[in-house]
């Protein structure tokens, strides 16, 4: 008897959760469960045709891009668990996206004008949140990763920051088993796990407090356990709204470093390696945008040099 998409999905489960973090565990899970399941968890056999109409159905649905791509992804990964188990014989799978498709991929930043008069704020109302998402601006640290730090991650001697631990609130739903608990793990990936320099000024700030604080004590709570991502996501809001700025997401601190960066013409490969990129492509493609300026730039220089050549 022929075994079922979903009684493989059960076994590339077990498996999976060997080998990947839980919050990616959590993330595979979702998909899987919520969009996969549904229109393929009958089925014995597979056809190409089958994952491009079921990618163009989420699509139509008006899911992003990103999910339909990732939501493939996963598609893809149990399809090849039932090839190797031998439930199903190979199927090569080719989605292709429509061009016009949204990725639904915009970056929110803070204007100049905006991110000052926060930092304002900031220095004039100290409290260890506030003192967060100074860093937040001066790192371009994910929030995860600003919630994670803790007191002996900050090297003032050294002058450095040091990521090593992320901190997510994370979901897992299975069947009637469901969960929600506080991850505390290793970065997103393996680049992330990184030393940022301090500047001068949080140097300065740290200083007075290394000499009085646990070291083992998380940075925003002050205490042993962190503060969870979400409270601060709330804390963040709260004050936007307090100082009159247009509501962002938290991840807008990590885009306006990186926007900031880029204007003031820093190296592309360092802004990459300080914000944990794992490749300086995904740097370039999310805040390189040049304009005409730039272009013309570009250009004048090119005629310049093939003038002189021809001299």
């Amino acid at each position: 008897m022929k075994r079922t998409f979903t009684q493989i999905a059960s076994l590339w489960k077990e498996d999976k959760r060997k080998y990947v973090k839980t919050a990616s565990y959590a993330v595979y899970l979702q998909l899987c469960n919520v969009y996969i399941l549904p229109v393929f968890g009958a089925r014995t056999a597979f056809a190409d045709d089958d994952v491009q109409a079921f990618a163009e159905k989420l699509l139509a649905d008006g899911y992003a891009l990103k999910t339909v791509k990732d939501t493939v992804l996963v598609l893809k990964m149990i399809l090849r668990f039932g090839e190797k188990l031998k439930a199903w014989p190979h199927v090569d799978v080719s989605v292709r996206y429509p061009a016009t498709a949204d990725s639904g991929h915009t970056i929110a930043t803070l204007s100049l004008q905006q991110q000052r008069r926060l930092l304002a704020y900031l220095h004039a109302h100290f409290s260890f949140r506030n003192l967060g998402l100074q860093i937040c601006l001066q790192s371009g640290l994910r929030i995860g990763e600003i919630c994670g730090l803790q007191w002996k991650d900050l090297d003032v001697a050294a002058g450095v920051i040091k990521v090593r631990k992320t901190v997510q609130r994370i979901y897992l739903a299975d069947g009637e088993s469901k969960a929600y608990f506080l991850s505390i793990d290793t970065p997103k990936t393996a680049t992330s796990v990184r030393d940022i320099p301090l500047s001068a000024e949080l140097k300065a700030l740290l200083r007075p407090f290394k000499k009085v604080v646990d070291p083992e004590c998380y940075l925003l709570s002050n205490a042993i356990d962190p503060m969870e991502p979400s409270a601060y996501r709330a804390y963040f809001y709260h004050l936007l709204k307090v100082l009159g700025i247009p509501p962002v997401r938290f991840h807008a601190l990590r885009h306006s470093f990186a926007t900031r960066c880029i204007e003031n013409r820093c190296d592309y490969k360092t802004v990459s390696a300080i914000l944990g990129h794992a490749s300086i492509s995904t740097t370039l493609d999310l805040y390189v945008h040049p304009g005409y300026k730039e272009k013309k730039q570009v250009i004048d220089r090119m005629a310049k040099a093939l003038s002189a050549s021809c001299k």
